[in-house]
């Protein structure tokens, strides 16, 4: 269910697309989630300094199990603070919701879902395509 910020923003017309309130709305995501994923790895670095050597085996398993898909998630996090950070650079360069293949709109309703995308939708599926037809290539798939 959007918010009632959502809503308004996606009941613009659209030539008031990427206008001062939407790259607000959207600065101020990008600049919470951005938080967000800093404080969580944060928390996993803490967690990792925190590690006592001293325990039992099982508990030393358990923990680095644990510990391996935190750092994956974390990894993921760090790729994801990169595209987030390439998208505010989009905001002041006023790039941003604008399709890197065809300067297409990419729309309000896939930044509301992907507010870091850089393709819009059809390009998005070009690319995909293209992936999945190399991979296959390579006999990958």
């Amino acid at each position: 269910m959007p918010s009632a910020e959502e809503t308004r923003l996606l009941s613009m017309p659209d030539d008031a697309y990427m206008n001062d309130e939407q790259l607000a709305f959207f600065r101020r995501r990008l600049l919470a989630d951005k938080a967000r994923i800093e404080e969580h790895l944060g928390d996993i670095r803490a967690a990792m300094a925190s590690y006592e050597r001293d325990s039992d085996e099982l508990d030393q398993a358990a923990f680095e199990e644990e510990l391996r898909l935190q750092l994956r998630q974390a990894d993921r996090e760090t790729r994801m603070l990169a595209n987030i950070d390439g998208a505010l650079r989009r905001i002041d360069a006023s790039d941003y919701g604008y399709c890197e293949e065809s300067g297409e709109p990419i729309g309000i309703p896939r930044l509301l879902l992907r507010p870091t995308a850089r393709l819009c939708l059809e390009a998005k599926e070009r690319q995909e395509r293209r992936e999945t037809h190399y991979r296959k290539s390579r006999g990958e798939g």
